[in-house]
């Protein structure tokens, strides 16, 4: 650990990288891993054990349509060869932002397992009835939540929102809460999907996977680290 102020401790030791480096130099069979969603599931599942909070959760990248990038944690609730599915508000700023610019990338960082997994293509609606399913799935208060809350929008003050959510909850209280129309299901249908993992002093293991289209066969290799 440096003393000098404002600085980040350098590379850590070869002991702190024990756990990195328990496994073989290299991992023929990793890299001979052919279908990147059943590879993600199972990363996906041990993380599940693993991870203390959110092993679901993903950074998601948009930009809007000049180009800006903009990044916030989601989190992921469906997976399928068909893509990665997440919900919001349509009229948030990322909704916005894929409504004018449909592509988006998204990085899982699983800490306890040092591994990423980074993903990339164009986004697309859901469908309704996947939306609706998923909105009834919900606790009571999370769907008054999406009624209530003008996501990405001016907030004078909290007395605002729960006046909103008293509103709504008066509502929809009783009985079934429809969907919002503003709130909705998006798809990222994958043409990169890369898996990282940590390896020692930073000659970390890097598995991509590419094509051209999302119905398109995938091809792979290796990166540098």
């Amino acid at each position: 650990m440096t003393d000098r102020p404002g600085l980040i401790p350098s590379t850590p030791s070869a002991e702190e990288y024990a756990a990195s480096a328990a496994s073989s130099p290299d991992d023929p069979a990793l890299f001979a891993r052919t279908d990147p969603f059943g590879l993600f599931a199972e990363w996906l599942e041990e993380a599940r054990r693993r991870e203390p909070n959110d092993p679901n959760a993903m950074a998601l990248a948009t930009a809007d349509e000049l180009g800006a990038p903009d990044v916030r944690m989601v989190l992921l609730k469906d997976v399928s060869q068909n893509g990665f599915v997440f919900y919001t508000n349509s009229e948030s700023r990322k909704g916005l932002q894929l409504e004018s610019n449909p592509v988006a990338a998204l990085c899982f960082h699983w800490k306890s397992l040092r591994r990423q997994v980074r993903v990339s293509g164009p986004v697309l609606d859901a469908a309704e009835a996947e939306a609706d399913a998923y909105f009834a799935s919900r606790a009571k208060d999370s769907q008054i939540g999406a009624w209530a809350s003008q996501q990405s929008k001016p907030l004078e003050g909290r007395f605002e929102l729960e006046a909103r959510i008293a509103r709504f909850a008066a509502a929809y209280g009783l009985g079934r809460t429809p969907r919002p129309p503003h709130w909705r299901g998006y798809r990222l249908t994958p043409t990169r999907i890369e898996f990282w993992r940590d390896r020692p002093f930073r000659l970390h293991d890097r598995l991509e996977f590419l094509r051209e289209t999302p119905d398109a066969p995938w091809r792979s290799g290796r990166l540098y680290p």
